[in-house]
């Protein structure tokens, strides 16, 4: 029993921490509300730009008319947040590491696309959208409130209703069918 007290208390001295580390791979810090570290921040949206703009391409071969048009707009607006991501990173405004590829689960939720036509990948691409722009807004609006690079807080006021917009854009995308 004294053992059991003593592992509990350093799990609770340890989760702040923790939320830090892993926060946001494991959606611990969008649930509580809790600003991403610049470093987990960057490397989240370079991310989300991979998969957006990746996913977005297959769209634009394989979707029906309204994801197309959708898919379009979406390669060209991530393409620019990429760029713009990368541009204050080098310059050494930001400080962080980009990330070079995708992380295994969006790799995944890609591969699943590339094998998929028709219904079964307008159903899953359209869900995908609304879910990767609802994750994104939430971290962009939590980044605003407490993060602590200025150039980045000012980066994403600029893009956080371009995203709000995106959002908007796939749930009508969702709604459609």
């Amino acid at each position: 029993m004294k053992r059991s007290i003593i592992v509990m208390g350093c799990f609770l001295l340890a989760s702040p921490i923790l939320a830090q580390s892993a926060g946001e791979k494991t959606g611990v810090n969008s649930a509580l509300g809790i600003s991403p570290s610049t470093a987990d921040f960057v490397k989240e949206v370079a991310i989300s730009d991979m998969f957006e703009i990746e996913s977005n391409k297959l769209a634009q071969a394989k979707g029906n008319a309204p994801e197309k048009t959708f898919a379009s707009q979406m390669v060209t607006d991530h393409t620019k947040t990429s760029t713009e991501l990368k541009g204050l990173v080098t310059s050494g405004k930001v400080k962080a590491e980009l990330p070079t590829e995708l992380d295994s689960s969006h790799k995944s939720k890609l591969d699943k696309l590339k094998s998929e036509n028709g219904k079964d990948f307008s159903s899953d691409f359209d869900s995908m959208q609304v879910s990767a722009h609802k994750d994104a807004v939430s971290l962009f609006e939590r980044y605003a409130k407490g993060g602590d690079s200025p150039d980045l807080k000012n980066w994403v006021g600029k893009n956080l209703p371009a995203l709000k917009h995106h959002l908007e854009m796939a749930q009508k995308l969702n709604k459609s069918k």
